[in-house]
């Protein structure tokens, strides 16, 4: 067994080993082996079985959630070992105002087993059957928890079965492409325990500041004391500003740290989920890319189909991406494989260029069409090893 593999296991191996070490399984290979002949089958033909490098334009996407319950030891470790140069940790706080790895403020009762915990009592929305038309619904808060009592929980696959009539069907519901082989562990981490340990697997950061579920001040705690104490994580491990790429969906955040903290500002990326835009149509892009340039923004990341169009039955760059990229923005993505196989559709982020896309032979012209004719720096990805094959393989950085 390999180094890098003890290491996922959580046995005890060199820093060295791990920063080096990058594993990609079978799925690579299979991807390729799915495409379409042509030039870009064959050179990715090619890098199959040739070491892989690890590249920052991998990101891991709340660890390697495809197959790991997200934003837990055991998949921030897959992630790495897949070769992602950066790892994600999104923030959301505790009770006791502690910052913790969660997808959402309020989604304990579909990543964590806390229904099946005395501390389901302390959620703020009780367990409640499907009844008739009626879903199973259930709300548990990180700020329902002390610290404490967060990480006593275990991490699970992220799903409910909203038909479900009792709490143990409720909380299996994952998905048929996803997998609970590794459902049983799950190590839930604070925002400090995931930069000691990204920093222990030699992997760069991009913490997302997730918007509260609850009004803002928090028991004291504003909107700029929530997004500082992010930044002064960083800053108390002594991590060097440009090893940290801070992420929000609220443009203020992202001007906060732009303003207050600008060594960290200069890389903060701006999550665009703006609903009303039109990919195809500048006169929604509002702000503008240049007003957004002009504000202090460097980053954008919009999901994948906002930046891709279909032209003469090819995937090309949309109106939204030219404008990006003209406009002197760095470009990221997401997500990868957060879907399901794009046999079935592959999620709402392929919706612009779904008739094109209708098979896993075109993951990997996807990225390559968002890499070499987008330009994008990175890619969110639930199973990094796609990524990095590919940006290895194109000796991309």
């Amino acid at each position: 067994m390999r180094i890098a593999s003890l290491a996922l296991l959580g046995l005890t191996v060199s820093t060295a080993s791990l920063a080096t070490e990058v594993e990609l399984g079978p799925r690579p290979a299979y991807l390729v082996q799915q495409m379409s002949e042509g030039a870009l089958k064959d050179r990715l033909a090619a890098c199959i079985g040739q070491p892989t490098k690890r590249t920052d334009f991998s990101i891991s996407h709340r660890g390697a959630p495809l197959q790991f319950p997200e934003h837990t030891e055991e998949g921030y470790r897959a992630g790495a070992l897949m070769g992602a140069g950066i790892l994600e940790c999104d923030v959301t706080f505790t009770k006791d105002k502690e910052l913790v790895c969660r997808h959402s403020q309020n989604d304990l009762h579909t990543t964590t087993n806390i229904l099946a915990t005395d501390l389901a009592a302390k959620c703020t929305t009780a367990f409640t059957p499907a009844k008739g038309e009626t879903p199973a619904s259930a709300e548990c808060r990180t700020s329902d928890l002390t610290l404490a009592e967060f990480k006593s929980l275990r991490g699970k696959m992220d799903s409910a079965n909203k038909a479900a009539t009792s709490v143990e069907a409720y909380m299996n519901g994952t998905a048929p492409w996803r997998t609970e082989l590794y459902g049983g562990t799950g190590t839930l981490m604070t925002h400090k325990e995931s930069i000691a340990l990204f920093k222990d697997l030699g992997v760069k950061f991009t913490p997302e500041l997730k918007a509260p579920k609850v009004d803002m001040p928090h028991d004291g705690l504003s909107q700029a004391d929530y997004a500082q104490k992010l930044i002064d994580d960083y800053k108390e491990a002594g991590v060097s500003p440009a090893d940290v790429f801070p992420q929000s969906f609220s443009l203020e955040d992202v001007l906060y740290w732009i303003e207050n903290e600008p060594e960290f500002g200069k890389q903060a990326v701006y999550l665009d989920g703006r609903r009303n835009i039109d990919p195809a149509d500048p006169s929604t892009f509002s702000p503008s890319m240049t007003e957004l340039k002009e504000m202090g923004v460097n980053f954008i990341a919009p999901p994948l189909w906002v930046l891709l169009a279909v032209q003469d039955g090819k995937i090309v760059p949309s109106a939204y991406a030219k404008a990006a990229k003209e406009a002197g923005l760095d470009i990221i993505t997401w997500t990868l494989e957060r879907s399901g196989p794009l046999t079935t559709g592959g999620g709402w982020y392929y919706q612009t260029v779904g008739p094109v896309i209708d098979g896993d032979g075109k993951m990997l012209e996807v990225v390559d069409v968002l890499a070499q004719d987008v330009g994008v720096k990175g890619i969110f990805s639930d199973w990094p090893a796609t990524t990095s094959f590919y940006a290895s393989c194109m000796g991309l950085n």
